[in-house]
């Protein structure tokens, strides 16, 4: 599934424009998009916070210069660096500097492409994403149960499900190998946030080891597979 425009998703973050019914229905289905933009609102909605802060002076013209260069020496494709000056001119007067610098950076960062939203969050830099995989719902599970994996470079697997079946147990993340499933590696239990980071053993083979299985595991001390699968995908680069 192709993602939405990063650029295209900060304006909406920012409620510079409005969704169109084809970018609902594509935030509807994609893990990924939904999350950029859950958290291109939450850098907005600090710079929002920030409207009570009065007394700071205007911006220097110099600052706007630093960002439109910035914007020109590390962005992928071209678009018009006046942009920016431009949004500047026609803000409404009563919006202060710091609400307005925040939802610039956010702007900055997303056009640039060098960083992501939740790595400016934590203070990290972007993760190479080095294989992805769509979770899709086995037959007995729910049709609107799903999730998307990222494998990143630094050895750890990144995954967001949403509505899998409640649980007595617990659901646990497993790679098998598609030509034996009965051969599998382990990684770790989904909390009950949507989204975990979970290590990847050192030496698993993730060309063997492609198949990412979701699967609703009882407290019965058994370390095995329970059998009971409810998402799978398969890892491509």
């Amino acid at each position: 599934m192709q993602h939405l425009d990063p650029d295209r998703l900060v304006l909406l973050a920012l409620s510079e424009e409005q969704e169109e019914l084809t970018e609902s229905d594509h935030l509807a289905q994609c893990a990924g998009c939904r999350r950029d933009l859950d958290e291109f609102r939450e850098v907005a909605g600090l710079g929002a916070e920030c409207q009570d802060v009065h007394d700071l002076p205007p911006p220097p013209e110099r600052l706007w210069r630093a960002i439109e260069s910035d914007i020109g020496r590390t962005r992928v494709r071209e678009a018009p660096v006046t942009d920016l000056a431009e949004r500047r001119i026609h803000r409404k007067p009563s919006r202060r500097w710091a609400p307005l610098i925040a939802a610039a950076a956010a702007a900055v960062l997303a056009i640039a492409g060098t960083v992501t939203i939740d790595r400016v969050l934590d203070g990290r830099r972007t993760e190479t994403v080095t294989a992805r995989a769509t979770l899709s719902p086995l037959p007995t599970v729910s049709a609107d149960a799903r999730g998307s994996v990222r494998v990143l470079a630094d050895g750890e697997m990144e995954i967001d499900v949403s509505n899998l079946p409640l649980t007595t147990g617990f659901h646990e993340v497993w790679l098998l190998d598609p030509d034996d499933p009965t051969k599998m590696v382990a990684l770790g239990n989904l909390s009950d946030r949507p989204r975990v980071v979970l290590p990847v053993p050192p030496g698993t083979d993730l060309n063997r080891f492609r198949l990412v299985d979701v699967s609703d595991e009882p407290h019965d001390g058994n370390a095995t597979h329970s059998g009971n699968s409810l998402l799978r995908g398969t890892l491509t680069s």
